[in-house]
């Protein structure tokens, strides 16, 4: 089953609809697609965030106030209900609704960091790997060093480049577990702070280096390129985390092994 197959599956998937044969094939492929993984943990979020209650919203006291005068107004006497009543209402019912889409809307594309669990992950393995004195297998500051270390541990070959010209210099890598699968963590720092890059296969289409949500104090940027997706994490300010992503992120020529 590939990537292609498993996309009309997830929705039935999230609900609990597929027969169990089609369960097996699912998950065995979501097992060793990442980019699968992540599109089902966002349509999950997606139909979790719809069942709650703060996306559930009262009518305005006012639009109550003047639907119940009108209903009252025919208790016991002839409806006086006219195109002009109609319309006004039908005005005021779609409004609503379009201000409650809107705040849908809102709040889904405003998730808590709660909610994201790729994301939510890549900062735990960061603090994991500053807490436990682990963030190094391979200590080095040369690419050339680095780079080979990783043979024969991964199923692919990361970029690695040293960006110490851009005040981003590299002082090693480590192997990491994120998404269900083993990926490339290359360490940098800049002063004192420590930025971590994530780096495993994935079928996205390229984009630029993007901020992600900011999760307990520490800013994200994620991007794709030539079949790969990096994440980077540090506690380093929003803007010098940007540069150092888009730095990385020129002229790479990468790819699955």
């Amino acid at each position: 089953m590939n990537c292609e197959q498993v996309k009309p599956l997830m929705g039935p998937y999230a609900d609990g609809e597929l027969e169990a044969a089609a369960i097996l094939e699912l998950e065995r492929h979501l097992q060793g697609c990442p980019a699968c993984v992540l599109a089902s943990r966002n349509l999950r979020n997606l139909k979790k965030a719809l069942k709650q209650d703060a996306l559930y919203f009262s009518a305005p006291a006012e639009l109550s106030r003047r639907v119940k005068a009108e209903l009252r107004s025919q208790v016991g006497g002839r409806p006086r209900w006219s195109f002009r009543n109609w319309n006004w209402l039908t005005t005021a019912t779609t409004g609503f609704a379009a201000v409650c889409l809107a705040l849908l809307l809102t709040v889904t594309l405003t998730r808590p960091p709660s909610e994201q669990p790729l994301a939510r992950e890549i900062v735990s393995s960061h603090i994991r790997s500053l807490m436990a004195s682990h963030a190094l297998d391979v200590v080095s500051t040369d690419q050339h060093t680095v780079k080979p270390w990783f043979n024969g541990k991964l199923d692919f070959s990361p970029p690695v480049k040293n960006l110490a010209g851009q005040d981003f210099p590299l002082i090693g890598g480590r192997l990491d577990y994120l998404g269900g699968r083993d990926v490339a963590a290359l360490v940098f720092q800049r002063h004192k702070h420590v930025i971590n890059l994530f780096i495993w296969p994935a079928k996205d289409a390229d984009s630029m280096p993007t901020p992600a949500t900011s999760i307990q104090g520490y800013n994200l940027v994620h991007w794709s390129k030539a079949e790969m997706t990096f994440w980077a994490v540090s506690d380093l300010n929003g803007k010098e985390l940007m540069e150092f992503a888009q730095d990385f992120a020129k002229d790479e020529t990468v790819g699955p092994k």
